[in-house]
Parts: structure tokens; C-alpha cells; sequence
């Protein structure tokens, strides 16, 4: 982790993400492009949480073509490996080494409430695994090894840092303190986009209809064309309010990447019908994407650098995690390791 010195010691922001496949637009204005800015005002330490990742089944090539692609493209958004801690979860063995502590501080009670056990359990009803159940550990211990001031979650995951509140507190209470205890960052921008084809859901892979969801590498025609399909209503005024979710979702686009609010686009919309306007955002959507997709295609044809890169990370990572874990083990009564 990059570190400052005493007087200007930055507060620590955890964050990961799972390498399962295609980002999508409402991952990048939702989540990782706030990501991006905050590496300058905090240090940020950024997973590819590819542990958590095999709760579900994987097709090993693909799981590895998938963890590659995600971390070239999240380099291509922005993350700064000279600023940040931006590794793979796997490369750094105290995750997992906490995880089974935490486990034995985790009450059986506390997995058993979590709301993403029940909707996983749910799809994956021939795979109710171990790791699934205990995922809010693994999570826990991610958090907790870098001694993580804040946590940006959505409503998805506020349950989990809930509980891994209650974990640090827990420990501390019983040993002395030992983790900082992390808070949930809001970030003050950032967008809940919905699908293009129905403006009550939000924006995902896993919807059937391919029109309802953008990729951040999806081509430029793609990307028109689909946005030229969404979904509005039958008043044809560009103006955000109650029963417009469709207009609403679009304006919301068009602002996070313009920065425009919504009197502004009003205002530039005015007289003008809804082609105009859906040409105008997928417009937008385009020109901002482009240079991320020019980018993601520089840095997967380089191997060697993104090896570079997830490395050295991991070995920042590990330095820093291995003072928390060997505190834990101590003050728990382990003998000391002797290397």
C-alpha cells in the first residue's frame, strides 16, 4: 500500500470485485468509476475477489480468461497501481488464512440471515456449498486484513459489512483491540442504472434480453443500437418525475457522464423527441467508453505487464495483510511462525 507519512496519513478504502465475466455499464457509473477518484484522497486497496468467485461453478479456462480480462479492463478504467494496492485474492494467502479464523468467530446463526445466502441458495439449489454459507467471512476477512477505515457497498452487500462490523467489534471485545472497525462509504456521485428494457430492474448480465444491458467493451454499434431500443413512455417529454422510470434512467446516464443535472438536460432537450435524446446519451456512452476499450486492448495483448502489475501488488498486499494476521494469531495464543 502506498504509504504517506504520519502527518498526512490518508484513511484506508477496501474494495473488491468479482472476476465473473462481462462489466457492465452499471457496474462502471455505479461502482468503478468512483473507484477511480478516490485514489488520490485515500489509500485504496482494489481485489479481484476470484475466491469468492468459485462459490459458483467455473469452467477453469474461462475463469482464467475472465480474471485476466477484468483486471486489464479495470486498469483501463483508471486504477493507478502506482497509487493503489490493485491485486488478485488468491495471490495473497492471508485471505483465506483469516477467513477460517473469522470463521470460528462467526456465529452459525449470523451466516444463516444473510439475504444473499437465501437468493443464491435459491439459482444454485444443486450447489449450496460450504463457501457459499461462509462467504461473509471470506468478505470479513478481505476487509479487516488492511485494517479498512471504509467500505463503499450498495444495498447488495450492506448486510455483509454489517456483519463484518460485529466480527471486528467481536474480537476486539475479547482480545483487546485489533481490527479497525470499517465504515460504509457513500460516495457522493454515482449512478443506480437500470435496465434499458425494464427501467424496475437493475442493469445486469444475467438479464435475458441482451437490449436491457450495456457492456463497457461493447462495440459503438452495439451500443447505439441498444440505447436507441430503450425502453421511455407514451409522453414524449424529456423531463424527469414520477411514473417515467425509463426517461428517468436515461437522464441519469446522460448525467453521470455528462455532468449535467437534470434542468440542464431539460433544458438542451426541450422541443426535441425521444430519438433525439436516446441518440444523444448513446452518444455520450460511446465517446466516454472508447478510450477504456482502446485501453483494455493495449494492456490484454501485454501479458507480461499485467503480470507485472497483479504481482507486485500482491506482494505490497501480502506485506501489509501479514501484520494483521500475525497480531490476530498471536493475541488468539498461536505459536509464532517461524518464517
Amino acid at each position: 500500500m502506498p504509504v504517506t507519512n504520519e502527518t498526512e496519513k490518508k484513511k484506508v478504502i477496501f474494495s473488491a470485485i468479482q472476476p465473473s465475466g462481462t462489466i457492465t455499464l452499471g457496474n462502471y457509473l455505479g461502482a468503478l468509476r468512483n473507484w477511480i477518484g478516490l485514489q488520490d484522497e485515500y489509500d485504496c486497496v482494489f481485489a479481484l475477489a476470484d475466491l469468492h468467485t468459485i462459490t459458483v461453478r467455473q469452467e477453469p479456462a474461462k475463469f482464467r480468461q475472465n480474471t485476466l480480462e477484468a483486471y486489464a479492463l479495470l486498469l483501463a478504467c483508471g486504477i493507478d497501481v502506482e497509487k493503489s494496492l490493485f491485486f488478485i485474492q488468491s495471490h495473497v494467502h492471508t485471505h483465506a488464512e483469516l477467513a477460517w479464523i473469522l470463521n470460528c468467530y462467526t456465529q452459525f446463526g449470523e451466516l444463516s440471515r444473510m439475504t444473499q445466502f437465501k437468493d443464491k441458495s435459491a439459482k444454485h439449489a444443486d450447489n449450496i456449498n460450504v463457501g457459499l454459507f461462509a462467504y461473509p467471512s471470506l468478505m470479513a476477512a478481505d476487509i479487516l486484513l488492511y485494517q479498512a477505515d471504509m467500505v463503499p457497498v450498495g444495498a447488495d452487500q450492506k448486510q455483509h459489512l454489517e456483519l463484518s462490523r460485529d466480527i471486528a467489534q467481536r474480537f476486539n471485545g475479547l482480545y483487546s483491540p485489533t481490527f479497525t472497525v470499517p465504515e460504509p462509504y457513500i460516495p457522493q456521485t454515482g449512478a443506480r442504472v437500470m435496465s434499458l428494457q425494464d427501467p424496475a430492474k437493475k442493469m445486469s448480465k444475467s438479464d435475458e434480453n441482451v437490449n436491457g444491458w450495456v457492456a463497457v467493451l461493447d462495440k459503438p454499434e452495439d451500443i447505439l443500437r441498444k440505447f436507441k431500443r430503450a425502453v421511455t413512455d407514451s409522453d414524449g417529454r424529456i423531463a424527469y418525475g414520477p411514473g417515467k422510470d425509463g426517461v428517468n434512467n436515461l437522464m441519469g446516464i446522460y448525467s453521470c457522464i455528462t455532468g449535467k443535472t437534470n434542468a440542464q438536460i431539460e433544458a438542451e432537450f426541450d422541443g426535441k423527441g425521444y430519438g433525439d435524446f436516446k441518440t444523444a446519451v448513446a452518444e455520450a456512452v460511446i465517446a466516454h467508453l472508447t478510450p477504456i476499450r482502446e485501453k483494455f486492448t493495449q494492456y490484454i495483448a501485454d501479458k507480461a505487464y499485467l503480470e507485472q502489475c497483479y504481482t507486485k501488488s500482491a506482494q505490497q498486499a501480502l506485506a501489509v495483510s501479514n501484520r494483521t494476521l500475525r497480531k490476530v494469531m498471536k493475541k488468539i495464543g498461536f505459536i509464532p511462525k517461524p518464517f
